[in-house]
């Protein structure tokens, strides 16, 4: 079959003088227009930041106390409508569980456009300035024989029986101490399951002789037992592996206005942050590593 004829009359009918200044010419606006649909493909990615908020939109879990829940009973919800009031803004949310893809489904997806506790140097979020620091801390009973441990590493470990969530810093070194580990699953749906509660209610059942949290979860369920049991920070920790960690507020990447008038909230309202840690226990440190005096106010 031959080819079309109009395919043919086309490559003939350019000038000699011309042509080449012809395709140039078009080669150069295909080329602008790709450009132009790159940039208005990368402008659909990533708007640029908004200067203007109606409101804090914060990303949470409905069902995660001590850290936040749909009533506004958590800590994060009292940190969230201190920084409501201060922008002068309503105060909105986007529930999600803290599962895997919380981050995708809310921040990134532009839902909302804060979450007011990420670890810092969470690599899916851009980090603020820290606003707590925080330890694992030991759980059990008042009175226990393994109430005096400081380090993972204590000898006194040795057979006892000791609640830890899967993958977490404690979970190697009460191994190699000989604890007989009580595990409990790091990623659950809080909607359906409560293992940081279930790990402290089996501490006072006599299930376990102790488990070791993170601070501000340890020491909310431990307050709630009748009797309270007694939280041990473990700040003389000897194991190697990192315990305590600073707790940022993650933002989008990009966003550095808004990470800025975050960090400069931080700072304004620390004192603040601190009472609002200390009413639910949250064991705190300052820059040194050391528990921290909320009269002090200072910087964690």
């Amino acid at each position: 079959m031959e080819p079309p004829q109009s395919s043919v009359v086309k490559r003939a009918a350019l000038p000699v003088d011309g042509g080449h200044m012809k395709v140039h010419r078009y080669r150069m606006l295909w080329a602008a227009l790709l450009c132009l649909g790159v940039v208005a493909s990368s402008y659909a990615a990533n708007p640029p930041e908004r200067q203007e908020r109606e409101a804090l939109r914060v990303c949470a879990d409905g069902n995660n106390m001590p850290f936040s829940n749909q009533a506004g009973e958590g800590f994060e919800n009292r940190i969230a409508e201190l920084m409501a009031d201060d922008m002068g803004v309503p105060l909105t949310y986007v529930w999600s569980p803290q599962i895997m893809g919380f981050v995708r489904n809310t921040l990134e997806s532009r839902a909302c456009d804060v979450m007011i506790g990420a670890a810092a140097g969470y690599e899916f979020v851009q980090n603020t300035n820290a606003y707590y620091r925080s330890i694992y801390s030991l759980v059990v009973p008042e009175g226990s024989a393994i109430e005096a441990a400081t380090s993972l590493t204590d000898p006194m470990f040795a057979e006892r029986r000791i609640g830890v969530v899967s993958d977490t810093p404690p979970l190697v070194p009460l191994r190699r101490s000989g604890a007989r580990i009580e595990s409990y699953p790091l990623m659950v749906d809080t909607r359906v399951r409560a293992p940081l509660r279930d790990a402290i209610a089996d501490v006072a059942e006599g299930k376990t002789e102790g488990t070791v949290l993170w601070g501000p979860l340890a020491a909310y369920y431990a307050a709630q037992q009748d009797p309270p049991l007694r939280v041990i920070p473990l700040v003389d920790d000897d194991s190697g592996v990192q315990l305590d960690f600073r707790i940022t507020m993650g933002v989008r990447r990009g966003e550095p206005h808004w990470k800025d008038w975050i960090n400069d909230f931080i700072d304004r309202h620390q004192e603040e942050i601190n009472a609002i840690l200390a009413d639910y226990g949250v064991p705190l440190l300052d820059q040194r590593g050391r528990p921290l005096a909320v009269e002090d106010g200072g910087e964690t």
